[in-house]
């Protein structure tokens, strides 16, 4: 599914290669079988519309979205397991079907990175791909609602995710329960991190207790995303 590489693309760090490499992301997009007529033609447009962007203002806007504050984190167990030691066996696991699928890391996000996971399901048939996309869809269903709430056009992307996987979620759904959801990337609720972190680092056990459970707070009221059972996904073939 070239669909799912060129969605990756779309959603990692935007560099100049994105601009530059324009006209055969379009031509991938025309060739994508798996996606509908209409699929097709909104893809292409948020492709022609992102890429009207000056490069520094697309990576500017996307720092703030998905580098500041876990709420629009594209790291899939951070929705999942937050800070509990759960994630690292979890992350353990899932590079294990990494190199069964013959997937090579050689990059500096962790193995959880969305676009990372997309490239992974492109390893595998379209049945694969869709059943991978199934079990992520209560995260992308969220992260859809929380994008919504910013005005990110990033959200077209999930909702084409979430179509992709033929999951039965509304993100209209997981939106109004989120309306209350305080936001974590505020400067306030940044400084507050900062400095839960900093106690922790300096060895209060009891503070533990206090990050989970500002953890659950921050997300209580949302779509509760299920645990990525990868384990019953049969590996791809190996690449060529």
């Amino acid at each position: 599914m070239n669909s799912l590489r060129v969605i990756g693309l779309l959603l990692d760090y935007p560099s100049a290669d994105l601009w530059e490499y324009r006209p055969e992301l379009l031509d991938a997009i025309d060739e994508a079988t798996e996606l509908t007529a209409q699929q097709r033609q909104d893809l292409a447009l948020y492709i022609q519309s992102f890429c009207q962007q000056e490069l520094l203002d697309a990576q500017s806007a996307y720092t703030g979205l998905f580098d500041r504050g876990r709420a629009t984190s594209l790291l899939l167990f951070e929705h999942v397991h937050g800070e509990s030691r759960d994630r690292g066996q979890a992350m353990v696991d899932l590079m294990g079907q990494y190199r069964e699928a013959g997937l090579e890391i050689d990059s500096r996000e962790l193995p959880d990175h969305l676009p990372l996971y997309l490239e992974y399901l492109t390893t595998g048939d379209e049945q694969r791909a869709r059943e991978g996309l199934r079990d992520i869809a209560p995260i992308l269903a969220l992260l859809s609602a929380r994008l919504q709430e910013r005005s990110s056009q990033y959200a077209e992307l999930f909702d084409l995710l979430l179509a992709m996987s033929g999951a039965d979620i509304a993100t209209q759904t997981v939106r109004d329960s989120i309306k209350q959801e305080a936001r974590d990337d505020t400067p306030a609720a940044l400084d507050a991190v900062w400095e839960e972190e900093q106690i922790k680092f300096l060895g209060e056990q009891s503070c533990a207790s206090g990050d989970e459970a500002a953890h659950q707070k921050r997300f209580a009221g949302a779509v509760a995303p299920q645990y990525l059972n990868l384990d019953d996904t049969p590996a791809g073939e190996p690449r060529k």
